[in-house]
């Protein structure tokens, strides 16, 4: 496993690559607190743990209720 895969907070890039995610969109899930960041100076590190929280939240799985429609958790 590369280093990489073991810290804890991540660049924007690293975040874009393990989720999938594009910039603007995880710009948009920090800036509405859907996922944690830090700012040192002028960087900005994303929190994994927060991130891999949000993506759990975000899947689609069938609904109980009706059958075969695919219904997004969280917000």
């Amino acid at each position: 496993m590369q280093a990489e895969a073991m810290r804890e907070w991540s660049t924007y890039r690293q975040a874009e690559e393990l989720s999938g995610l594009s910039r603007t969109t995880l710009w948009k899930l920090i800036s509405a607190g859907d996922v944690e960041a830090a700012r040192v100076g002028r960087a900005v590190r994303i929190d994994r743990q927060s991130l891999t929280a949000y993506m759990k939240r975000s899947v689609r799985r069938p609904d109980a209720t009706e059958t075969g429609s695919p219904v997004y958790g969280g917000g």
